[in-house]
C-alpha cells in the first residue's frame, strides 16, 4: 500500500502528519468505529472529501469512510454502536449513521457514511450506475472522481494512502482524474459537472486534459437523471466561486445539455450598450446578489439572478434608430425559467418563486425619480408578496453600469422606494393587504350566498384598497354597494 512519505516527492511533512493525527485524535468517533471494524475482521479508512477537507483545514462533522466489509456486515457493526442508522444508499453500498461523541468538553454530533469498496459504471443507455464491490482500497480509490478525492487514511493506525498523487494536486490546487478523464467520465458522466462544482467550491483549476475530455464528452451528461444534475448544479450555484463553475459549464459545452439558456446569453447585447455581453452581465448580477446575502447562500436569489435575462435572446429586435431592444423579455424569461426549472425537477415552490422574480425584476425601472403613486408602491409590494426582500436584492444587483453617476442615481432611487415601502408598511400593514371587508361581510351586505359574485366583489374591493389605501368601514360598505349597483 503506497505511503506518501516514501513514494511521493511532495510527501506530507511531519507537521502535516501530526495535524491529521491530531484531527483524528480529537474525533474519537473515528478510532472507536475503526476498532469495531477491526475486531470484526475488516478494515476501515477515512476517505475522499473527508481527507481532502482535513488537509485543507476545513473538515466538519460529516465523515466518509470506506471498508472491505459488505453492507450487511457494516449494518451488523454500526447498529449496536450508532445512535441511529439509515439504509437509503444501501443499494449503492452505503450505510449511513449518526453518532454523538465527546470531543474535549463538548458532545458533538457526527453524520457518518460507510461505503464498501466499489466500482461503478454506466452503460450507454442507463441513467443509474451499476455497482460492483471490490476488495482493495487502491481499486476503490481509482474509481473516484478526482485525485484530491482519492486519498485515504487507514484507521486506527492512521496510514496515509495516496496512490494517485492527490496530495500534489491538492497543493497545486488542480483537479485531475486518477485514471484517464475519458474513462472516468465514461464511468459516470456526472463527474464532468462535479469538476465545475469543485472548481467553484474550492477555487481550484481544472487540468487541461480534463477540460478537453469534458468538451469532447459533454453530450454524455444527457444519460444522467435530471435529479442528479439538479442536485450537483445546486451545489455549484451555492458555492463561494459560483461564477467560476458556471463559466466552466458554458466553456466546455456542458450547459448546452441541461441549461442552454446560459451560453445563449453570450450571443446577445443589452438594450443600452450594444457591446455589452448579457452573459457577463448575468454573472456579474449573480456576484452582486451574493454580496447582498445576509443569512447565508440563497438558492432562490442566486438562480433568479442567473436567469433574470434569459428572455433576451428570444425578444431581441433591431430598431430603426439602430438600437437593440428586448421588449417584454422579463415576461418571456419568466416562462422560460419555469419550463427549464421544471425540466430539472425543481420543486413547484422554487419554480414559482424564481419565475416570479424574473418577471418582476424590471418593475422598478418605471419608478424613475420617485414618480410612483402610493397606489403603485402598494401594487409593487402586493405583487412581490413574500419575495419582496429578494426582489430588493435582485433589483439592486441588476445595476452593473460602470457609469458611477448613473449607478449612484439608481441606488438613491431604490433607497427612496424602500423608504416609501417602509412608511406605507408602518401606516397600512402592506405585508397583509386585504380588502376592508371580508367575504362574510360581503355576503351579509349584498344578501348573497357563497359563489363567484363574492370573489368578484372581493377583487373589486382589493383594487380600491390598493388604489386608495385603507377605508373606514362605512366608506367600504358604500363602495361595495356602488360596485354592486353596476353589476347586471
Amino acid at each position: 500500500m503506497p505511503n506518501a512519505n516514501e513514494d511521493n516527492p511532495t510527501a506530507l511533512s511531519q507537521v502535516q502528519h501530526r495535524a491529521v493525527s491530531e484531527l483524528l485524535r480529537v474525533s474519537p468517533v473515528a478510532d472507536d468505529l475503526a476498532r469495531r471494524f477491526q475486531q470484526a475482521g475488516f478494515s476501515l479508512a477515512l476517505v475522499g472529501g473527508s481527507v481532502r477537507d482535513a488537509l485543507l483545514g476545513r473538515l466538519g462533522n460529516d465523515l466518509d469512510f470506506t471498508t472491505d466489509a459488505r453492507p450487511e456486515d457494516v449494518l451488523k457493526i454500526v447498529r449496536p454502536w450508532a445512535d441511529s442508522v439509515w439504509e437509503v444508499g444501501i443499494a449503492f453500498g452505503t450505510v449511513g449513521c449518526q453518532k454523538d461523541a465527546r470531543v474535549g468538553d463538548a458532545i458533538q454530533r457526527f453524520e457518518i457514511e460507510v461505503t464498501t469498496y466499489r466500482s461503478e459504471a454506466y452503460d450507454r443507455t442507463s441513467r443509474k450506475p451499476e455497482v460492483s464491490y471490490g476488495d482493495s482500497i487502491e481499486d476503490d480509490l481509482v474509481r473516484r472522481d478526482f485525485t484530491v478525492n482519492a486519498m485515504a487514511v487507514a484507521l486506527p493506525e492512521k496510514e496515509f494512502i495516496d496512490p494517485y498523487g492527490g496530495l500534489s494536486d491538492l497543493a497545486a490546487r488542480v483537479l485531475r482524474t486518477p485514471g484517464t478523464p475519458e474513462d472516468s467520465f465514461s464511468d459516470d458522466p456526472l463527474r464532468m459537472l462535479r469538476a465545475a462544482r469543485f472548481a467553484a467550491q474550492l477555487d481550484f483549476e481544472v487540468a487541461p486534459e480534463v477540460v478537453t475530455a469534458m468538451k469532447e464528452m459533454a453530450d454524455r451528461i444527457e444519460i444522467v437523471s435530471a435529479e442528479r444534475i439538479r442536485d450537483e448544479f445546486n451545489k455549484l450555484v451555492l458555492s463561494p466561486h459560483a461564477r467560476k463553475g458556471l463559466a466552466i459549464l458554458a466553456d466546455t459545452g456542458l450547459a448546452e445539455h441541461f441549461l442552454p439558456e446560459l451560453p445563449a446569453l453570450r450571443l446577445e447585447s443589452d438594450e443600452h450598450h450594444r457591446h455589452k455581453d448579457v452573459y457577463e452581465h448575468s454573472l456579474t448580477v449573480l456576484d452582486q446578489a451574493i454580496d447582498l446575502e445576509d443569512s447565508g447562500p440563497d438558492l432562490v436569489l442566486r438562480l433568479s439572478a442567473l436567469l433574470h435575462d434569459i428572455g433576451k435572446p428570444r425578444t431581441r429586435r433591431f430598431e430603426s434608430d439602430g438600437r437593440v431592444s428586448f421588449h417584454h423579455h422579463e415576461v418571456v424569461g419568466a416562462k422560460m425559467a419555469k419550463k427549464r426549472l421544471t425540466a430539472l425537477k425543481y420543486s413547484n415552490d422554487m419554480v414559482k418563486d424564481i419565475s416570479r422574480l424574473v418577471e418582476l425584476h424590471l418593475r422598478f425601472h418605471g419608478y424613475g425619480a420617485g414618480e410612483w403613486t402610493d397606489s403603485a408602491v402598494r401594487r409593487y409590494v402586493r405583487d412581490a408578496g413574500p419575495l419582496l426582500e429578494r426582489l430588493h436584492k435582485l433589483t439592486r444587483s441588476d445595476c452593473t453600469t460602470r457609469n458611477k453617476r448613473k449607478a449612484a442615481s439608481l441606488s438613491r432611487a431604490y433607497d427612496g422606494l424602500e423608504e416609501r415601502i417602509a412608511q406605507l408598511q408602518e401606516q397600512e400593514e402592506l405585508d397583509s393587504i386585504r380588502p376592508d371587508l371580508d367575504g362574510n361581510q360581503i355576503m351579509e351586505i349584498l344578501g348573497v350566498g357563497p359563489g363567484p359574485v363574492v370573489g368578484k366583489a372581493y377583487k373589486a374591493l382589493l383594487e380600491l384598497r390598493l388604489e386608495n389605501g385603507p377605508m373606514e368601514h362605512d366608506a367600504a360598505v358604500a363602495a361595495l354597494k356602488d360596485w354592486w349597483a353596476t353589476q347586471s
